[in-house]
């Protein structure tokens, strides 16, 4: 279990005791850059944000950023994470786990749904609340699983989602709830799939540095998505540059500079997802309404897919944008920003 996570659980009581007690139901995400902890169907923890804006946030759930005040940011907070449990059932049994709705414009599961939908990947190894490590292999499913939620760092199990999941035919790797996404690879390897998307919480302990030989070894296409980048170190940073295919940028000023300078392309201004790879531009041409013009592109360029800007228009999901070549990254004063001591 990531350190942080440890860190956090101590808070509120012994991991061990939590387990088998009174937080045997217990999950932990991250949304605004608080860590938020929920059990029995609602919020009993905000963490401090360190994040004092966010496009994302701002749009998604309406006056969010309008004060400066951590308690009352904090406060929204658990009315946003509150209205996903009301609105959508996450972390109980009456858990949505089928959508076809684009519910953020450049989200990691809206692209995957596009590229399970084309057929250009055989499964997704993705992480559900109350069910951890899922290998998932309908586009409508891992939608489902994705669509609203945030970054996953611990969850416990939920036996109505499970089931919901296997039911669909979707391989949940264990029945307590792990998170572990290597393992997830693995299986999906041996039950036959060629061609696996894995998403990765950058701030878990991941080994981002052995995708590589992981895909060699089993003898597969692996292409991995990184996200929640928020708050990485520079060591952290260099080695998601160095060995992912599509990088979320969230509130990582850093991470928007050292890696946007070397991808091949830019979704998004506000917060940039970067492609760095073949393998990254062949799944993001999935999501677009030209696919081999974006198959095609010469990987020693760099270009820039945005909306509100001149270039050759093109659709992404259901969303027009324009296309164009420009010098990454290509930067927003609408932005994230994050408190000094954190950035």
């Amino acid at each position: 279990m990531n350190i942080t996570i440890k860190r956090l659980l101590n808070q509120i009581g012994d991991v061990k005791y939590i387990k088998r007690a009174c937080y045997r139901d217990l999950h932990i995400i991250r949304f605004y850059s608080s860590y938020v902890v929920i059990s029995n169907g609602r919020v009993i923890e905000v963490t401090n944000p360190c994040m004092t804006y966010c496009p994302l946030a701002g749009f998604l759930y309406k006056n969010i950023n309008l004060s400066g005040n951590p308690s009352l940011i904090k406060e929204v907070i658990k009315r946003a994470i509150e209205s996903k449990i009301s609105e959508f059932g996450y972390f109980t049994e009456k858990r949505e786990l089928f959508s076809k709705d684009i519910a953020i414009p450049y989200g990691a599961s809206e692209i995957l749904m596009y590229a399970l939908k084309k057929k250009s990947i055989d499964a997704a190894v993705v992480v559900c609340d109350g069910a951890g490590t899922v290998i998932v292999n309908k586009p409508e499913i891992v939608q489902g699983v994705g669509a609203r939620m945030n970054g996953i760092f611990y969850t416990s199990p939920i036996k109505g989602i499970i089931r919901k999941l296997e039911k669909t035919g979707s391989y949940v790797i264990s029945q307590d709830g792990t998170i572990d996404q290597i393992k997830g690879i693995e299986k999906a390897a041996s039950l036959g799939y060629k061609r696996i998307a894995v998403t990765i919480n950058a701030s878990m302990d991941v080994p981002v540095n052995m995708i590589g030989k992981i895909e060699s070894d089993l003898k597969i296409s692996l292409t991995s998505l990184v996200v929640c980048t928020t708050g990485l170190n520079k060591n952290k940073i260099q080695e998601i540059g160095k060995y992912a295919d599509v990088v979320w940028s969230c509130g990582s000023k850093e991470l928007r500079m050292v890696i946007g300078k070397k991808a091949i392309m830019q979704l998004s201004k506000k917060i940039p997802v970067f492609v760095l790879t073949r393998k990254g531009l062949d799944l993001v041409s999935n999501y677009s309404s030209h696919k081999e013009f974006i198959k095609s592109l010469n990987l020693n360029k760099q270009y820039i897919i945005a909306g509100g800007c001149k270039g050759k228009k093109i659709k992404m999901g259901n969303f027009n944008v324009c296309f164009n070549e420009a010098r990454l990254p290509i930067r927003h004063k609408k932005e994230p920003v994050l408190n000094e001591i954190y950035s």
